[in-house]
């Protein structure tokens, strides 16, 4: 039967009526659950105290180069169509960090924080501030690696991500706005979270939070109520500039995985599987007779890749990654991605109901093989390398576009994905260099970015 708002709100006080007057009976002490002069108030901060001094401040000068205004002398006297002037103006910015290995004074922080910076400075809880060498980093997973001289610092241990479940407490431990160390809790509200920087095409496997995380809390820590580091801050949706309950941090056993390859080679080293795929549901569970309902499902095995060699097969099911259970193509993508070449995984899959394990080495994904400049004088500045888009289709990644070359004027951008030359399938930067070699006239390249198929011609 349906009640109104009004006879709602007499409901409710009557409710409260009873609870008060249940209340009021009960002895005194009864009514709240401890003595505050007998027991300490339940208090975080006997874990904050302790995890605090590992979280850094960070701030980094640098300088950038913006696209100016044309000289009116030259635009009105000289050639109207030519580039405005280049300038480089300086930038300073915030950001925060972790400290994870305290007797090599290693610190991560995010890609986006320090790059292009040229100074960088870490500041400690305690006031004392370090000139910081910057080790590496991996833009799309935006993970980068400091060092720091190694003197009393306090470091915090990793908690296994692959572990927390939606509703754990978390801590989130940052820089907001410059103001310096600041606390904030919420819960994990979600696991898995991907193609929120769809623009960056990178990799993407996030904690979903609501405690407050502004800016300048992306590097910081999220951490458990144990003090044990759960995730990297990283993003927020924040349609209004602020926080709205909604904030991102990278997954600690993901972070751990691309720190280690940093840390060794100043870069990620990618292992690659070989595999075309899309994620299960519904529909796609009832057509193959599948009882599963979620997981990677595999499209396509790319031949003499690692799948194919460790026996994966078409039509086949990824559960689970060294155990631990995925739910979408993404997951298994981001998984994938932060292993190093060379290292092994073993996948579990539903083969038409039958469940298979499998033990497959990653291969390593070919470093720069072309440089455009000989290919297309449209192309000039370009490098180019084997790669795949975020649905795991292979393709050839542009890996660097110099600013102000033809290749950057033609529209190209880092991490651009050509899947296809006037139609025909590109898997390879070779059977780009091939394409390219044999085409006439105008050549249509189909572009992934992100979420976004495109075309750009050259002519």
């Amino acid at each position: 039967m349906a009640v109104s708002i009004k006879s709602k709100l007499v409901q409710l006080s009557a409710v409260s009526a009873i609870v008060l007057s249940t209340l009021s009976i009960m002895p005194a002490q009864a009514a709240f659950p401890f003595s505050s002069l007998k027991d300490e108030v339940p208090s975080l901060a006997p874990m904050v105290e302790k995890t605090t001094p590992a979280v850094v401040n960070i701030s980094v000068k640098g300088k950038k180069e913006v696209q100016g205004t044309m000289d009116p002398f030259q635009y009105f006297f000289g050639n109207r169509r030519g580039n405005p002037r280049i300038q480089e103006r300086p930038f300073q910015g915030l950001g925060s960090g972790v400290i994870i290995d305290k007797d090599k004074g290693y610190v991560v922080t995010n890609f986006h924080v320090i790059n292009e910076a040229d100074e960088i400075t870490v500041t400690l809880k305690d006031g004392r501030k370090f000139d910081a060498k910057k080790l590496g980093g991996d833009e799309q997973s935006d993970i980068a690696v400091l060092k720091i001289e190694p003197d009393d610092l306090t470091e915090l241990e990793l908690a296994d991500s692959d572990k927390v479940r939606v509703g754990d407490f978390v801590v989130a431990i940052g820089n907001p706005f410059g103001l310096g160390q600041t606390v904030t809790s919420g819960i994990v509200s979600a696991k898995g979270r991907s193609g929120l920087l769809s623009a960056r095409g990178g990799y993407e496997d996030f904690i979903q939070t609501d405690a407050a995380i502004n800016s300048g809390n992306s590097g910081g820590a999220l951490v458990n109520l144990k003090g044990e580091l759960v995730g990297i801050n990283t993003a927020i949706i924040a349609p209004g500039g602020g926080n709205v309950g909604i904030g991102f941090a990278i997954p600690s056993a993901m972070m751990d995985n691309l720190v280690s390859q940093i840390i060794e080679y100043g870069e990620v080293k990618r292992g690659v599987l070989g595999i075309s795929g899309t994620n299960l549901d519904s529909d796609v569970a009832e057509s193959f007779g599948l009882e599963v309902a979620q997981g990677a499902f595999v499209n396509q095995v790319m031949p003499d890749s690692s799948a194919e060699k460790g026996g994966l097969k078409a039509g086949d099911v990824i559960t689970h990654v060294d155990g631990v259970k995925i739910k979408t193509f993404n997951e298994l993508r981001s998984k994938v991605a932060s292993k190093g070449a060379g290292n092994d995984l073993r996948l579990t899959v539903n083969r038409g109901g039958d469940i298979v394990k499998l033990d497959i080495t990653l291969g390593a994904a070919d470093q720069p093989a072309i440089i455009a400049d000989n290919l297309h004088p449209s192309l000039k500045g370009a490098k180019f390398t084997n790669g795949e888009t975020k649905q795991g289709d292979a393709g050839v990644i542009v890996s660097e576009v110099e600013e102000r070359s033809p290749a950057a004027m033609l529209g190209l951008e880092e991490n651009d994905v050509i899947v296809a030359v006037n139609r025909q399938r590109v898997t390879s930067a070779s059977e780009l260099r091939d394409l390219l070699s044999e085409a006439k006239g105008v050549m249509a390249l189909n572009i992934v970015r992100g979420n976004t198929s495109l075309y750009i011609l050259i002519r």
